[in-house]
């Protein structure tokens, strides 16, 4: 196109159309009626669709064709079909199935000073309860996993440990009681942030407290009073249960036979947290997130879904993809796009795609924070008993029907930020590095063993895995030597090399042989 054409449809473009104006002026009625329509800006998918073909005509004049992004436009499809779901309900929904429910109208006081006035605690059970009550098994979740660890009568769904509970199995159902939770905080049947706050009769959403593993661990020992059993023959837990499990001893080691701690940690490390934290912020920066507030809107499903893939990097190993997907595309014969392309890149867009609506939001971030958060060390612990003793009356008060006061509620369940930004500082002249803790899990600083001291006389089994990137080997090896550290002759440590198994964080769901071998053995 000439020069002078293209300036004479630019002022084309920008010059009214007088015979329109004319014949709208004559009816002014018309005009009145129609002004609101006409004013009101168009969807956004008509707007992309126009943008698109305003691109094109740009691009007829270029040597080379826009590209396509079918994964953008396939979240701009998703969220109309959401947003005309929240106009016309239902909700999303995250229940996973039937489950047995305990129902707490006991008020519960969390580590940072946030109450529940009551709760819910969803669970399952596989086995029978013997007559003294002894052979219960605890059984902690993954991050996201529901209490349906094995299928039941009343949902005959495989369960995310299906393979490992069940008759001679390593969770054998003819010796044990096995109970699985969904941990407070979560979203398929206990309390948590979508459930209704009894006090206003909205989602709670950001106004839920924040919580930590030793306030679900509290929760779930709540109901193992209700089912009337004094002592755990075993607490069993993987990724977040592994910490859960060890919680649970450092808590009430009065109550725990036994515990099993698989590709978790004593106290979480910068990497996990810093992965935690960019899943966090891809959420929260989606726009339909509402700082947590929408229920009756779109859920932030492109967040959710770019979270699910960060997350799922850490729970595989390179040498498992290098071998499962290598540099392979999904169709060579086609040009590279900016969109999915390569297989592993397929593989991921399917996982967050697949994800994005089956766990509430906002239940990720309370307890993706949780794990942040945990710490067994003694120093950690004192803070928190000190923080608990203060914050006790305030449970009492609510008893006794008393207000408590605002601002103190505000002060104990927010989380801020620090008044200074972090700095990089350069190292002192008389930095001495004999003093850096050790990071291969050799020597647990002294504040670690006087916070597992608890655990001294409780049998324990530790598992790692070589190629887990999220959960390093070296962090169970920290927790088995930090057990024996306190006294604890009864420590079985296991790590699993490259040549057993490689597929990182997810071992846990996947080896049978090697992780279900060792927990039926050691549980034997």
């Amino acid at each position: 196109m000439s020069v002078s054409r293209r300036l004479l449809a630019v002022a084309r473009r920008q010059t009214p159309n007088v015979q329109s104006y004319t014949r709208t002026a004559s009816r002014p009625s018309i005009l009145q009626a129609t002004r609101n329509i006409h004013q009101q800006s168009p969807p956004r998918a008509q707007q992309n669709a126009a943008a698109r073909a305003e691109e094109d005509s740009i691009q007829s004049e270029s040597l080379n064709p826009a590209l396509s992004f079918p994964c953008l436009d396939a979240l701009e499809s998703k969220s109309a079909k959401l947003s005309k779901r929240s106009t016309e309900g239902p909700e999303p929904s995250y229940t996973s199935g039937h489950t047995e429910v305990f129902h707490s109208e006991q008020p519960i006081l969390l580590d940072w000073g946030g109450i529940l006035p009551q709760f819910d605690v969803a669970y399952e059970t596989w086995g029978s309860l013997n007559q003294d009550k002894s052979n219960a098994i605890l059984l902690h979740t993954g991050l996201s996993a529901s209490s349906h660890a094995h299928s039941t009568e009343s949902n005959p769904k495989p369960g995310w440990w299906e393979k490992f509970i069940g008759p001679d199995r390593p969770l054998d159902t003819n010796k044990y009681f096995v109970i699985c939770t969904n941990v407070i905080g979560g979203c398929y049947g206990s309390t948590g942030p979508s459930s209704i706050d009894p006090a206003s009769g909205e989602r709670y959403a950001t106004r839920f407290p924040i919580l930590t593993m030793e306030d679900m661990v509290r929760a779930q020992f709540r109901l193992l009073d209700n089912l009337g059993i004094q002592k755990l023959y075993a607490s069993v837990g993987s990724s977040m249960g592994g910490m859960q499990s060890l919680a649970a001893g450092n808590l009430f080691p009065e109550r725990v036979g036994r515990i099993v701690s698989i590709s978790g940690c004593a106290r979480s490390h910068p990497y996990s947290i810093a992965m935690r934290h960019t899943q966090r912020q891809a959420l929260m920066m989606d726009p339909n997130w509402a700082r947590g507030f929408y229920y009756d809107s779109i859920p932030p499903h492109g967040g959710m879904k770019l979270a699910r893939e960060i997350a799922t990097v850490t729970y595989r190993s390179g040498p498992e993809w290098e071998l499962r997907f290598g540099r392979r595309r999904a169709d060579p014969s086609r040009p590279p796009a900016l969109c999915p392309d390569f297989l592993v890149e397929t593989y991921l867009d399917h996982a967050g795609e697949k994800w994005c609506l089956e766990y509430d939001p906002n239940s990720l971030l309370y307890v993706s924070k949780a794990m942040d958060m945990f710490d067994l060390g003694q120093e950690h612990r004192n803070r928190v008993n000190k923080r608990r003793a203060a914050n006790a009356s305030r449970v009492q008060a609510y008893l006794d029907g008393k207000g408590i006061e605002s601002e103190a509620i505000v002060d104990a369940c927010s989380l801020t930020l620090p008044e200074q930004p972090y700095e990089e500082k350069e190292q002192p002249a008389d930095f001495d590095e004999t003093n850096v803790p050790a990071t291969d899990g050799s020597e647990p600083p002294p504040d670690l063993v006087a916070g597992l001291r608890p655990l001294a006389n409780t049998p324990a089994l530790v598992l790692g895995v070589a190629s887990d990137i999220l959960f390093p080997a070296w962090q169970q090896r920290e927790i088995a030597t930090t057990l024996k550290r306190t006294g604890n002759k009864n420590v079985t440590h296991i790590e699993l090399g490259e040549e057993k198994s490689m597929f990182g964080h997810d071992t846990f769901l996947l080896d049978l042989e090697n992780v279900g071998g060792a927990v039926k053995s050691f549980l034997g």
